[in-house]
């Protein structure tokens, strides 16, 4: 499937810029499916404001593959998808792998219904630059891609301008998830866009989830001018989405303006906390899904906040920091939307 066969409205929504959470896995106490909770948090995520769900991907547990639950749980988020939303949305799975499995997952989401893939490299470690764009040439060739920037300290690999400007040379590349949690990297992935010419068919989505403001609010210069991102592709927005949706509203409003206002500009600093929180990054993002999931809990969307892998779970300390970050800016949370939705987002 080419970009251009896409629905315009679908394509559209995407481009303009949206908030896409990337979906968690709902479990139940024998760490099998909850379906009707996997359910409840899509709609959540469409009543929220979201713009398009990401499934699939490193927040829904790369493990799923192994358990047989990769093609099962795509296929529940977009029939809720198809059933729930009141206006168009994207739909993005996440495919990973060396280039077979890639491709065959691509294959399953285009079956299902899905607009695009976000392509994980992290299975390609140490392969050359040409096969990673030619795994990638692979992948582009079944659908529509997102290139995905992933951090290294969760199993990313290092990605020069040079590979951007080649995976941007690639029609159906209409994205870029930029998460490298890195500045001087995320300009390569700038430059790289620009240097192919590619910035009208390329939108920026942030996946940094420690500059999330920033990243929505400053332009990147570059030689063929100023390149935005447009929206944000984030774990940290499976969480409070609802304020994640105005907080993107609030970054939209101010593009182009000729200064953006102080306390806009403050809350980088307090989004940031609010995700290391979450994330765990005190220790090594060893906690990040299942302080996703805490947040979810506590919220009752989540009944638990099993992983599949029984040994994952919150660090110690993670719980009290998630209850700081909560006392200190309960206005980044969401509680009250959820309280006021749950039993029909559960029914």
């Amino acid at each position: 499937m080419r970009w251009q066969e896409l629905p315009v409205d679908s394509l559209a929504a995407f481009r303009d810029g949206a908030v896409i959470p990337a979906h968690p896995l709902a479990l139940d106490a024998g760490r099998q499916l909850d379906r009707r909770r996997q359910r409840a948090l899509a709609r959540y995520y469409l009543d929220a404001g979201a713009g398009g769900l990401a499934v699939g991907v490193h927040s829904t547990q790369f493990a799923i593959r192994d358990v047989g639950l990769y093609e099962p749980v795509l296929e529940l988020a977009a029939e809720t998808a198809a059933g729930w939303a009141t206006r168009p949305v994207f739909l993005i799975a996440g495919v990973a792998g060396r280039t077979a499995q890639a491709v065959q997952e691509a294959r399953t989401a285009r079956s299902l219904g899905y607009h695009a893939v976000l392509l994980s490299l992290a299975a390609l470690k140490g392969s050359s630059e040409d096969e990673l764009v030619g795994h990638c040439r692979a992948v582009a060739a079944e659908m529509p891609t997102v290139g995905f920037y992933l951090q290294p300290a969760v199993g990313g690999i290092p990605l020069p301008r040079s590979f951007w400007r080649r995976l941007a040379g690639l029609e159906n590349v209409i994205g870029v998830k930029v998460a490298p949690f890195d500045r001087y990297a995320t300009l390569d992935v700038a430059h790289g866009i620009a240097e192919a010419g590619a910035q009208e068919r390329i939108s920026l989505y942030t996946g940094n989830d420690d500059h999330i403001v920033l990243d929505l609010v400053v332009p990147l210069r570059t030689e063929a001018g100023e390149l935005r991102f447009v929206g944000g592709l984030l774990g940290h927005w499976s969480v409070w989405t609802r304020t994640a949706v105005e907080l993107l509203e609030r970054c939209r409003a101010v593009r182009g303006a000729a200064s953006v206002p102080a306390d806009l500009l403050a809350l980088d600093s307090a989004v940031t906390e609010c995700n290391a929180a979450v994330f765990d990054v005190a220790n090594g993002f060893r906690g990040v899904i299942a302080g996703c999931h805490e947040v979810l809990r506590r919220q009752g969307l989540l009944e638990g906040r099993w992983c599949l892998d029984p040994d994952e779970d919150l660090s110690p300390g993670q719980a009290e920091a998630i209850d700081r970050v909560c006392r200190l800016y309960p206005e980044l949370t969401d509680d009250d939307f959820v309280a006021a939705n749950l039993e029909r987002w559960l029914a």
